[in-house]
């Protein structure tokens, strides 16, 4: 195994086909990572496997609830079920550490006001540096998904080898710039009949598949719509479990 990806949630918000929230395991011979950490992740974990204190670190695209509303049940899986004693690095946009800090006290008010056995250490960024942990590193970039707060795309790159994820966004002409020398690009695909500014449709992918640079297009957040016309979509289309060694 070089670099193993894993899609442990390639389902929407509203979990269309079945499938879990937004979630994506990246694994090295040295580091294993969560692209995204929706709401079913733990359960998506253990279903192949593993628990909460194999992850290393968690890349956030954003903040809505289906991409990383997750957090707090692997927090007190590293504290009851599966014990943690090293950090658990979190990447994410402005606002990360709040945001997890009261979502796990809303989620569990009682445990959240005790000191955990282990070091969660967010990491805020808005874009445009790279930020290293020696075996893997992430750069994110400003997608058009929300008004008030910054949502990223996500250039990860680990063993010689570059993934790119859109995460939730609109068509920005940065997903081309940026998909010319990945090795594998996870791409959002929402929609089919209908066309937003801040999510992507199949046929927008389409006809821009031409211009990615990338080695492997993967869709994934896959909504109803795209779901119930699967057979007209001439991409490769992720599920839960799939597996990818690039």
């Amino acid at each position: 195994m070089s670099v193993q990806v894993r899609f442990l949630g390639a389902g929407d918000a509203f979990n269309a086909r079945g499938q879990c929230h937004a979630c994506h395991l990246v694994r090295t011979p040295h580091t294993t990572t969560l692209l995204d950490c929706g709401p079913t992740s733990l359960l998506a974990l253990k279903r192949e496997g593993l628990t909460a204190n194999d992850i290393d670190h968690i890349f956030l695209s954003h903040l809505h609830g289906d991409h990383f509303a997750g957090i707090p049940f692997l927090l007190i899986a590293n504290v009851y079920d599966s014990p943690r004693s090293r950090p658990l690095h979190v990447v994410g946009p402005p606002g990360t550490e709040q945001r997890i800090a009261d979502l796990y006290r809303a989620m569990y008010r009682d445990i959240s006001q005790r000191e955990m056995p282990f070091e969660l250490k967010c990491i805020e960024t808005d874009g445009g540096e790279d930020i290293d942990f020696g075996g893997i590193a992430v750069r994110g970039f400003q997608v058009p998904h929300q008004q008030n707060e910054i949502s990223l795309g996500l250039s990860v790159a680990t063993e010689g080898k570059k993934i790119l994820y859109s995460g939730d966004t609109g068509w920005t002409e940065d997903l081309v710039e940026q998909s010319g020398d990945a090795d594998l690009f996870i791409c959002e695909c929402c929609f089919f009949e209908t066309r937003m500014d801040f999510h992507l449709d199949y046929p927008r992918i389409a006809e821009n598949r031409d211009r990615f640079g990338c080695e492997r297009l993967i869709l994934t957040h896959i909504g109803r719509e795209v779901a119930e016309r699967i057979e007209q979509v001439d991409c490769e289309v992720s599920s839960d479990g799939m597996t990818v060694d690039i």
